[in-house]
């Protein structure tokens, strides 16, 4: 009997369908939740510094002045913490893994510079902003002055 199993099981693997994948050409689709890496929707993010100050190994750099977010691949441990936290949700985990590398290197996102008239209505806004803190510390005094 042993001789016949082992028959059928010889001439499957023969003539049958391969078991694996030649795996260069033919890639396995990545299971639904796989945690791959980070990818950061620059257009959509603000500079807030959130994730950068929730990532546990500190992978993460948010430079507001330069306009760049950058994250050290190697550095990740793809815990998703930056991408929970993030409150215009340009963070997303890619379900691809990181691509094996012979150098640390990392990944460096740079928002498009701003236009004139971009400027212009920051600058503007920023005044008004300092314009209205400088009221509200002002009745902050007036109240203390007034109260004590």
């Amino acid at each position: 009997m042993g001789f016949f199993k082992l028959g059928t099981m010889t001439l499957k693997g023969a003539f049958g369908k391969p078991v694996t994948r030649m795996y260069p050409q033919v890639k396995r689709e990545p299971f639904a939740y796989t945690k791959g890496h980070v990818v950061c929707d620059i257009e959509a993010c603000i500079s807030c510094g959130i994730c950068e100050r929730t990532c546990p190994t500190h992978a993460i750099k948010v430079d507001k002045a330069d306009r760049t977010w950058s994250i050290h691949p190697f550095d990740c441990i793809q815990c998703s913490s930056c991408v929970r936290v993030c409150p215009k949700q340009c963070l997303t985990m890619d379900n691809r893994y990181t691509s094996a590398s012979t150098a640390k290197q990392m990944h460096l996102y740079r928002k498009h510079p701003l236009s004139k008239a971009e400027i212009e209505e920051q600058a503007k806004r920023d005044a008004e902003r300092a314009e209205r803190i400088a009221k509200a510390k002002a009745a902050a005094a007036g109240k203390k002055a007034t109260g004590a």
